[in-house]
């Protein structure tokens, strides 16, 4: 297994650049059935899934989340503004914490916001966009990040004189995979 790194590093800011959140004036004005709901997150979301088969949300997903009170449950079976932020959050969330964390979490937050209207009470759109502003400043850190692990990587292996370049560049690829899954760990 080799890998060049400088083509892996320029193909992760490539992806970083790609992704960007939903912004809250993409987001549908009216109130949305659960099909619409579904399709509408696939295509937003599209860019983060891993394979082009997966799906962003599904019906039994959505369902579960409203019945285990992760969700506020639709209105008339359509679902709001909100709780497309609320998926969002969820569907974030989802792949590093467990659905009893991100009640815990979430919960909170749409009890007190989760239906405020008006300009003088925070809402849920104000508080994704609060969060989401965020976002370029920490894509920039992680990509400064990944190039001082991927340096620090290279630098690994050097005295052992009687490993092959290729054995040297693999161990310091696996030394690279293992900075990043302890980066991963502790976060």
């Amino acid at each position: 297994m080799t890998i060049d790194m400088k083509e892996f590093l320029s193909g992760v800011l490539d992806s970083l650049k790609l992704l960007d959140y939903v912004k809250p004036e993409d987001l549908p004005n009216i109130d949305l059935y659960m099909d619409q709901v579904t399709t509408f997150m696939d295509l937003q979301l599209e860019q983060s899934k891993r394979y082009p088969e997966d799906k962003i949300l599904t019906k039994t997903m959505i369902n579960n989340y409203a019945k285990n009170n992760l969700l506020p449950p639709p209105q008339k079976k359509k679902y709001s503004k909100e709780h497309v932020l609320c998926l969002i959050f969820i569907y974030y969330f989802k792949n590093i914490l467990s659905i009893s964390d991100i009640q815990k979490i979430l919960n909170p937050i749409t009890d007190k916001y989760f239906g405020k209207t008006g300009k003088d009470s925070l809402n849920m759109t104000d508080i994704y966009q609060e969060v989401f502003s965020l976002e370029n400043e920490e894509t920039n850190n992680l990509l400064k990040d990944l190039g001082r692990k991927y340096n620090t990587s290279q630098k690994t292996f050097l005295e052992y004189e009687d490993l092959t370049e290729e054995e040297r560049k693999f161990l310091q690829t696996f030394a690279f995979i293992c900075e990043l899954s302890f980066d991963v760990y502790i976060k």
